[in-house]
């Protein structure tokens, strides 16, 4: 396999959150005809995690996810770059970690296993799923955008959707109405007011407002209206959350869309190192094993419009997650 073709032919696959089965079908055909033994779990209709093994119970499994976030657009190359969707996150990743455990096949080693979940990108439903698998690993080896180095913690994820209420009514009489766009905004923007502190290792909570909805037209109070939020923490997410209740003071009903607690991870020596101020699928892996985190690319490029992978890097990391699985499995 090559592994640059390989990532772009895994790229060239739509996998929109939601839309994985073609790329899992293409992974299963692949795989098997690679000489792994190939599982696949259902996780809903047209979805499916896929665990491939070489014939001996793992002890460490190589994870990242089929799913990408919108929208789509394929594959091209430079001399230094590949890019496309899914590049760095996290296509990119799967080409390096099927080209790694290829490898490690070839040099008679049979203790690694792969395993590609759906979902990442909203509520890790596929990472949840995935324990009923428990191929019965020590380690497993989480696939993000670190730059190719160890994470030794990352933050934690709250999701959350508000959503308000008032009253309609011609927008010339405003007093014969209720706005739930100007009672939404408000309460966000005491939200953005919070001090949530600083973790001494994972550093300031960030906060996304990411989508807003709401209205019916410019001549129309609004009688509804929502916002999507991203929180990204040193801190529990319950203990963010109940600062944001405390913060909204009923003026909305508040919804808990994902939720994973912030995660110290294994690390090994020889490795650079560094913290991530993004969440993965770890919290939710819960019978694989110890959790590290590594990969190629940098968040920085990921769900952006030209979203990319250093080549340097993609062979860089099938070189790390072989010596990775070494060193583990001598522990």
């Amino acid at each position: 396999m090559d592994l640059f073709e390989l990532a772009k032919s895994l790229i060239d696959i739509p996998s929109v959150t939601g839309s994985e089965g073609p790329l899992a079908d293409f992974l299963v055909s692949l795989l098997v005809r690679e000489s792994f033994r190939v599982r696949t779990q259902d996780v809903a209709p047209g979805r499916r995690n896929v665990l491939a093994t070489l014939g001996e119970p793992p002890d460490v499994v190589l994870c990242t996810h089929l799913d990408t976030v919108p929208p789509w657009f394929g594959a091209s190359e430079d001399m230094e770059y590949v890019f496309g969707r899914g590049a760095c996150d996290a296509k990119g990743i799967m080409a390096a970690m099927i080209t790694a455990a290829a490898g490690l096949r070839d040099s008679g080693l049979k203790r690694a296993g792969l395993l590609f979940v759906v979902g990442e990108e909203t509520d890790s439903i596929g990472a949840q799923k995935a324990n009923d698998l428990a191929p019965g690993s020590r380690f497993i080896i989480v696939g993000e955008p670190t730059r190719n180095k160890l994470a030794a913690a990352h933050k934690s994820v709250l999701t959350l959707t508000l959503a308000a209420s008032g009253r309609s009514g011609h927008s010339a009489y405003p007093e014969t109405g209720e706005s739930a766009v100007v009672k939404l905004l408000d309460v966000l923007d005491d939200i953005r007011r919070l001090d949530f502190g600083d973790d001494p290792v994972l550093g300031p909570t960030i906060v996304n407002i990411g989508r807003i909805e709401g209205g019916a037209g410019p001549n129309v109070i609004p009688g509804s209206a929502s916002a999507v939020l991203s929180f990204r923490s040193g801190a529990s997410p319950d203990i963010v959350l109940s600062r944001v209740a405390a913060a909204a003071a009923g003026r909305v009903a508040i919804a808990v869309t994902a939720k994973s607690e912030p995660q110290v991870l294994f690390t090994v020596p020889g490795f650079e190192q560094d913290v991530m101020p993004f969440g993965t699928d770890i919290p939710h892996l819960k019978t694989f094993g110890r959790p590290l985190l590594l990969g190629p690319g940098s968040v920085l490029d990921a769900h952006t419009e030209n979203e990319k992978v250093e080549k340097r890097q993609l062979r860089d990391a099938v070189v790390m997650y072989q010596s990775l699985v070494r060193k583990l499995l001598e522990v």
